[in-house]
Formats: structure tokens, sequence, C-alpha cells
């Protein structure tokens, strides 16, 4: 089995699909680069049969981007599959992809079709597709509530047709991750076909469980995970890029594959979209948020002054952060962190004066969130608090 995990990007898609987020022709463009320069496989353009405007951003990006595989999403519908083909026609590597509900609760409730039926659109639209690219991917939507029998059913039938990138998308967000692992052996095991294409996962976040499941189904054997920068989507959202790539680049040799993405600049793409998305970043998420090496307890101030290792093993650097550890002054804040930011500001205090300077910095912590950088120099050289 190939080591290398393709990472498949949708931010310009699925991303897109967040409630509120319209992306414009040239936030497509400026983060299409941005994912490029960063190395990242395949990036999902958008989905051309939607509109005349999509059609054409999708158009504009595949002729702009060339160091990347550019996708464009298709309904199993011929109009839709045309369309896809049309808009991919400037693209260096053009990939279509094919979705398709494989659930009964959405083949009776949504599509209204029988399972066969379901079946014969499926081959005839991967069919359709090969005539305009060489490389198509089909997802049986909502996989991991479909029936097991007739998952590997469409997934059999679907490589026959010519898919050779197969999806298995946690659409609602619904499995834990001892659950998809079993299923994804379950599914190879009955599809043995399916080692001689790419098996994919795509999952959401409605249990808060994305990257987990994703690790997991890497485990299981996919060799392919989609992905969105903030992890921003439908619903509560998609993986998030940045912690997926992260944690296989860190951990990828224990999992035995490996990840070519440039993380330097995780940092600088997750400041792009959060602007570009009008989605800002929670301060606590992870890698990106404003927090995510900031240090406000004096434990942990204590620690990271003497070996940042202690509480923050992953280096700023790794996604570009240009801050780098913080120490954020604060009423839990000790004499360790306290003093370093002193010393930090070129002041001195004298070993007997800094019992009473750190009595007086405790007392202004007492009574508001932060101690800023103007606020310890009042405290150390005028004795007394700046709001004093």
């Amino acid at each position: 089995m190939n080591d290398k995990i393709v990472i498949l990007d949708t931010t310009l898609r699925d991303g897109e699909q967040s409630a509120g987020v319209n992306f414009t022709l040239s936030d497509k463009l400026e983060i299409a680069r941005a994912l490029e320069a960063m190395r990242i496989d395949v990036i999902e353009a958008g989905f051309p049969a939607a509109s005349a405007a999509e059609f054409a951003n999708v158009k504009a990006v595949a002729k702009e981007v060339r160091g990347a595989a550019i996708c464009a999403l298709s309904r199993a519908v011929a109009e839709d599959v045309d369309a896809a083909g049309e808009a991919l026609k400037g693209a260096a590597s053009p990939r279509i992809h094919i979705f398709l509900n494989a659930s009964d609760m959405q083949l009776e409730h949504q599509l209204r079709k029988k399972r066969d039926d379901v079946k014969a659109l499926a081959e005839a639209m991967i069919r359709r597709a090969r005539t305009h690219v060489a490389d198509v991917e089909f997802s049986a939507m909502d996989a991991t509530r479909a029936d097991p029998d007739f998952l590997a059913e469409i997934v059999r039938a679907a490589i026959a047709a010519g898919a050779r990138t197969i999806n298995l998308p946690d659409t609602v967000g619904y499995i834990l991750p001892h659950q998809l692992h079993a299923m994804m052996v379950d599914l190879r095991a009955r599809v043995p076909e399916l080692d001689a294409v790419c098996m994919s996962f795509h999952g959401q976040d409605d249990l808060g469980l994305s990257t987990a499941n994703t690790l997991e189904a890497i485990r299981a054997g996919a060799r392919q995970v989609e992905l969105t920068v903030n992890g921003i989507g439908e619903r509560a959202g998609n993986t998030a890029l940045e912690e997926v790539v992260v944690a296989l680049a860190l951990h990828g040799p224990s999992l035995g594959v490996r990840v070519d993405v440039d993380t330097t600049k995780i940092s600088a793409l997750s400041q792009l979209v959060a602007d570009r998305s009008g989605m800002p970043v929670a301060p606590n998420k992870a890698l990106v948020g404003r927090n995510a090496f900031r240090h406000a307890s004096g434990i942990h101030q204590n620690g990271v002054i003497k070996k940042r290792e202690t509480f923050e093993w992953i280096d700023p650097k790794m996604v570009g952060n240009t801050r780098g550890t913080e120490i954020v002054l604060g009423k839990l804040s000790g004499r360790a962190g306290f003093l370093a930011r002193v010393r930090a500001l070129g002041i001195e205090v004298t070993a007997s004066k800094e019992e009473e300077t750190f009595a007086r910095f405790q007392a202004l912590a007492d009574r508001q969130r932060v101690v800023e950088d103007a606020e310890v120099r009042a405290i150390c050289l005028h004795g007394a608090s700046a709001s004093s």
C-alpha cells in the first residue's frame, strides 16, 4: 500500500457551503494559489453546475493552478457531469468528483430511488465522466449509515465503471472512530478491487470527531483525506486541514505514512481563509487559534520559560506562527512569568524589591484579565500600577 497520503482540500467547495460564506472569483484564485504553494495535492474548486458564476470560477481556477490536480463536483446527473468536464478543460490535472446517495435513509427520503437504479446511475455517470477526464472520484454519500451489502455493491460498480478514487463520506458526522475502522476493514474484505484504487475519507464535524475519524480512516487504509482550512463547511464544518496535516507530519512515521505539504504556510493560509470567508478563527482553535501558543497559567509559564517543550511540544515555527511562544500576564501568572516579562522589557528589579513588585503586579492582575507591557513598566518603575 502506498505510504503517501493524498490531501484533497475542499475549502473552495464544501468550505463555501458554510452558512453565510460566498467566495468571489478573486477569493477563490487567491486561496487556490496559496494551496498550490503549500503543495496540496488536489484542490476541489467548486460545483460548476450550481450557477454560471460558479462555472466561471472553477474554469478560472483550473486555468490558473498548474501545480495541483483541480477537482470539480458533480451530481450523478448528465448535465452536471458535462458542466464539470467543460469547466475543467483548461486544467493541467483535471478530476471530476461524482457523488450519489448510498444510505437507505437518503435513498428513500431524499433521492427517492431504488438501490438498483442508483447503482446503474452511478455506473452510467462515471462512464460519462471518463469521456471528459481520466481521473474520476466517486463518493458514496452517507456511507457511514449505508447498508454494508449495498455499500459494497455500489463501490464495486463504481470501480468497474472507471472510478480511480472511492470516497467514503461521514456525511452527517455520525460515526465513532472504532466503528469507522471496522466499516472500512469490512468493505475492503468485501471489495478486494479497492486495493487497486485510492480509498478516501471525508468527515463532517457534527460530533467534533472528524480529525480523529480521519486519522482512523488512514489506519484502516485510506490514502486520500478530504479537508478544509480552519475546518469550515456545512453545519459544524469539515475536518480541519491544519489538524490532520500537522498530525500526519508529526505522527506519520508511527502510522507508516507521509504527507508532502509545507506546514510552515498554515498560519498565513488560515488567516487568509478567515478573512475571505468572514469566519474568524476561535482563539482556542488547535494550531491556528490566537491562544494556541500562549500561556497564562503560572505553572505552564514556569515550564516553557525553562524549556519550551515542557508544555508546548509543537514548535510554533512549524505552522508558520511568527509570534512564537507567548507569556500572557494575568491573575494566574506566577513569579517566573512576571519576572521573565520584566527582563524581556529591559527592566532591572533588585532581589530585595522582587517580592514587593510582584505583589503590586498581583494586586493589579486580580482586577483585570490581562496586564499589558505598559502596566508592567509602571509597576516596576513607578512603584505603582498604571491604573493607580
